[in-house]
């Protein structure tokens, strides 16, 4: 299978690195011509949870053309550069070509969709996770699910074979008839941990060890709880404000993406988190003074640009 990553910050590079080892020999497309000629130059390095390793990757560009159509793109960027990205990397995606993104954040599907189609996209989530270190140089720092699926009403009858390919990787993955409800609930998850790692600088597991943190991460987690209630969406877990404590615990060394750009003085996805859901609380008259608050402030940390 010829296979595309599009963005190469910390996931791009992390699911490149574990489908080279599985045998595949991806190409990756990124905007940035310093991050592509210092992996060409250096190769890829990953640390932590999968070990320590070193490969040398030289199918890596920031010109779409140089790949040509391929089978499966897989869309890495941030929510905010998804359409961007993809426009200019049409031309990999052919009449046979399937997308899949793992993005966080809410409207990433529908930004693909209108650009080619509900018929050959695949949407989901991973709780892998991932610390840039470095161009070419991450730390997997945690194992988690991976759950795809493709749109209501559409059947995509290849996303078994793009099950076994993550799965052939070392990403556990299982297929949903409810991508949405995925989605959503773990936009919960990141609602509830990511901004609050941006704002205190603390890592996943140090959030959950003060009480002050845990009686916001709750309040956050029952208005996203409420929004999509009203929208008609399943959250999947049980008990969402343990689910995630949990997720804390088992990503505890675990430096979220919001944390690693305000330190890194870059834009944020809040808009696309909590952010998101405060713009669809507002749509159900569904307050969320938590999540309106948490996205006020990190817009200021951005702002300020915190090294």
């Amino acid at each position: 299978m010829n296979i595309a990553i599009v963005g190469v910050g910390a996931m791009g590079s992390l699911c490149a690195y574990l489908l080279y080892k599985a045998g595949y020999n991806p190409w990756l497309l990124d905007k940035y011509q310093e991050r592509v000629d210092a992996v060409k130059k250096d190769g890829l390095r990953v640390e932590g949870v999968t070990g320590k390793h070193h490969i040398a990757l030289h199918k890596i560009t920031t010109k779409p053309e140089e790949i040509g159509i391929v089978d499966l793109v897989i869309i890495f960027v941030k929510a905010y550069d998804t359409e961007k990205a993809l426009r200019g990397a049409v031309s990999l995606i052919g009449d046979k070509t399937l997308v899949l993104t793992l993005q966080n954040g809410l409207n990433n599907l529908e930004k693909i969709t209108d650009i080619t189609g509900k018929s050959r996209v695949i949407g989901g989530i991973t709780a892998h996770g991932a610390t840039q270190l470095g161009y070419g140089y991450i730390r997997h720092a945690g194992v988690g699910e991976t759950v795809i699926g493709s749109l209501k009403g559409e059947e995509i009858k290849e996303i078994s074979k793009i099950k076994e390919l993550l799965d052939s990787c070392g990403m556990k993955t299982s297929i949903t008839d409810d991508v949405e409800g995925t989605i959503w609930s773990k936009l919960i998850i990141n609602a509830a941990i990511n901004p609050l790692t941006a704002l205190t600088l603390l890592k996943n597991g140090e959030i959950i060890e003060y009480s002050e943190l845990l009686d916001v991460q709750q309040r956050v987690v029952e208005e996203g709880c409420a929004v999509a209630r009203a929208k008609g969406v399943t959250i999947h877990y049980r008990d969402p404000v343990e689910k995630v404590k949990d997720v804390c615990r088992a990503t505890a060394p675990n430096k979220s993406s919001m944390l690693q750009d305000i330190v890194s003085g870059k834009r944020t996805e809040i808009d696309y988190i909590s952010g998101a859901i405060v713009s669809e609380g507002s749509n159900y008259h569904i307050p969320t003074p938590y999540n309106d608050i948490l996205t006020r402030l990190v817009r200021a940390l951005e702002i300020q640009g915190v090294k």
